[in-house]
């Protein structure tokens, strides 16, 4: 790791970690965020523009950022939110050797025409424009070279760094910076493999394959490796970049309603989560249909999670706060400062105001709300809940772009009887597993019960409860039971040497009887010795099993 990296990354802590980036967030209702003081907004301007300037490992750590509405306040997550991912592109060059070396050829042999000029260009990779020699119209994304030793530095800088913190401060015990980081370099290191981009592009086909208004570039693998990707060219506008007059034009509720209902489904159904749909990455076709874009960072919604938001999603559409409060503490992780009661009431206020406003509410911003809402009262919810929010969130933004008058709350609504029976879904290997464990409990069942049986007929049975660690209990006392032993053994020696300074010997040391300085020197040394060793364990013990107060 070198010194500018550690450098640069203290120099940012130190500018920002004072003021109230991990204070937390703070409550606040539905629409209330929009206005923030001037001194959050530009603090936390100034730390997204920190992280833009540092290079594409921070960049990419402010979107995971951006999602974690429970730790950050709201100014940090807007802020966060529009760091834009736009730098200088590299030399085509460069391009050409990345290019050559991953796929084995010239590109003069591998493309009939290559632009040298790139569509786009990011903190990891650029696009170019080019036609393959079949006459296919493609996009080949490049990687920056040296971002994976650029991006390995960083995180191993990051990685001391949050050690350190969670280690030896109540702030990151508290959030999990090391667990926090972690999740980054998971999504970090996919991103960087654009074999697994492809495999994202491929598995979006087939999840969209039933929406004939939905489409998603197909990938050419045999001109793909893990930094060059090639995939077709969509031609289209972006949602963001359509005005008033286009919009006219286009049959915008169908795309809409295929868009949102198809998310849901993966989420909740596929478990698949597209963790960056905001309206930039969606494309509007010549032919009226919508082009997915940018699969880089695409997670995996494991089933206890898609289980919970479907009944959070259940407990919301049928104005059950309480239910609410209750699935989000479930599915969370509480800590020391956890409420439950003041939780509660708040869940079950912001989801009766959620209900009282009709049609109006966004799932995704109701989502992020009660992200935010468990942050503020020490329950943290899995990094997923926050990036389904998030997602759900962007998708808000594209349907009132595209479509004004459209509801998601309706669309929810709508779709309930789906989403319910996509929660009670079991898989056939599911339900091999559960036969299998079935028949393994049956045929042991008798035997277990007789043993059973036989124990209380012979009065032998036991309750063991494990309410103290005895065994702990009893070595500590023994080790205080020798301390005190030994301590008293020194003091009683010391003793001994004073009285037996007043004995008169030929034998001295110093001007001092030579039989007492003896004994005394030894209870010096065994004092010295005791107390060494006692500093050095209890340091141990501390390491550990860290105390949870504050520094």
């Amino acid at each position: 790791m070198s010194s500018s990296r550690y450098s640069d990354l203290v120099r940012l802590l130190l500018r920002h970690g004072r003021g109230d980036l991990l204070a937390g967030a703070q409550q606040d209702d539905l629409g209330a965020d929009e206005d923030l003081p001037d001194g959050a907004t530009k603090g936390a301007k100034a730390f997204a523009a920190d992280l833009e300037a540092m290079g594409p490992t921070y960049i990419k750590l402010g979107q995971l950022l951006s999602t974690r509405f429970d730790l950050l306040p709201p100014a940090y997550t807007q802020a966060l939110t529009r760091l834009q991912d736009s730098v200088e592109p590299f030399p085509f060059e460069q391009v050409r050797e990345i290019v050559e070396e991953e796929l084995g050829a010239r590109i003069k042999d591998l493309f009939a025409f290559f632009d040298e000029e790139p569509l786009a260009a990011a903190s990891l990779g650029q696009v170019h424009r080019a036609t393959t020699r079949s006459g296919r119209d493609v996009v080949v994304k490049v990687q920056r070279p040296d971002v994976r030793e650029a991006v390995r530095g960083d995180m191993d800088a990051l990685d001391t760094v949050t050690g350190l913190a969670d280690k030896h401060t109540s702030i990151g015990r508290s959030y999990g910076l090391n667990q926090l980081l972690r999740q980054f370099r998971r999504s970090l290191v996919d991103e960087l493999d654009y074999r697994r981009e492809a495999r994202n592009l491929l598995r979006f086909i087939e999840l969209t394959a039933e929406h004939d208004r939905l489409v998603v570039p197909e990938p050419v693998m045999q001109l793909t490796t893990s930094r060059v990707l090639t995939m077709e060219h969509i031609e289209g506008r972006k949602v963001t970049d359509l005005g008033p007059l286009a919009l006219i034009d286009l049959d915008a509720r169908p795309l809409v309603e295929q868009l949102f209902h198809c998310y849901l489904r993966m989420i909740l159904d596929d478990g698949v989560l597209h963790a960056d749909p905001h309206p930039g990455n969606l494309l509007v076709t010549d032919d009226g249909r919508l082009a997915l874009l940018d699969l880089g960072m695409v997670a995996t919604v494991p089933q206890r999670v898609q289980t919970h938001v479907t009944k959070l999603l259940l407990a919301i559409n049928d104005g059950e706060g309480e239910e609410a409060a209750a699935v989000l503490a479930d599915m969370g992780h509480p800590l020391e400062d956890h409420d439950a009661a003041a939780f509660r009431d708040d869940v079950a206020h912001l989801v009766s105001e959620a209900v009282a406003s009709g049609s109006d509410v966004q799932a995704g911003r109701l989502l992020v709300e009660l992200s935010r809402l468990s942050g503020v009262h020490g329950l943290r919810p899995p990094a997923e809940m926050a990036m389904i929010g998030k997602a759900l969130l962007n998708l808000d933004q594209t349907t009132i772009h595209l479509d004004p008058d459209f509801s998601p709350a309706d669309a929810i609504r709508d779709n309930v009887s789906d989403i319910f029976a996509s929660s009670l879904k079991v898989s056939p290997g599911g339900l091999l597993t559960a036969a299998i464990e079935t028949k393994e409990f049956t045929a042991q069942l008798p035997k277990r019960a007789n043993r059973i049986l036989d124990t209380l007929a012979r009065g032998e049975m036991r309750v063991r409860v494990d309410a103290i660690d005895e065994q702990r209990l009893h070595l500590v006392l023994q080790r205080v039971a020798n301390r005190l032993t030994l301590g008293l053994i020194i003091a009683a020696t010391i003793i001994g040497a004073a009285m037996m300074m007043r004995v008169e010997t030929d034998a001295r040391i110093l001007g001092f009887p030579a039989i007492a300085m003896v004994f005394f020197t030894v209870a010096v040394l065994a004092a010295v010795a005791l107390a060494v060793h006692i500093v050095l364990t209890d340091r141990e013990i501390a390491r550990n099993h860290p105390s949870r107060e504050e520094d």
